[in-house]
């Protein structure tokens, strides 16, 4: 197993979609706030997505240089997405949101994942 990403920029790329998602959720439009609403996820809650969110893009971006850091937090950033995969199924929410949103980040992650650390 690689402990540094190679190649690092896809690392880069994901750290900052999810930065850019994470700002996004500051004041979440609409197609955010439905998915959220559509799982059921608590608004008083919201902003502890922006938090983990952030906390992954930092600990992608510190990664590319540190060993091992990268690694972990594209694993947590997995986990996350898969969570809120499961969050969709469950709620029957399944509308365009998480097709596009939601396994879409879980792709991207997974495919950053796969091609950075694990060959």
């Amino acid at each position: 197993m690689i402990l540094i990403p190679e190649p690092w920029w896809l690392t880069a790329v994901l750290a900052v979609v999810l930065l850019a998602d994470a700002l996004l959720s500051l004041r979440p439009p609409g197609f955010v706030r439905d998915c959220l609403n559509g799982v059921h996820f608590p608004r008083e809650w919201w902003w502890t997505l922006i938090v983990i969110k952030l906390l992954g893009a930092a600990g992608l971006l510190v990664g590319i240089g540190t060993p091992g850091v990268a690694f972990a937090a594209n694993v947590g950033v997995v986990v996350y997405f898969v969570a809120a995969a499961y969050a969709h199924i469950r709620a029957r929410f399944l509308r365009q949101e998480f097709w596009l949103n939601c396994l879409g980040m879980l792709a991207l992650s997974l495919v950053v994942l796969l091609v950075s650390y694990l060959r």
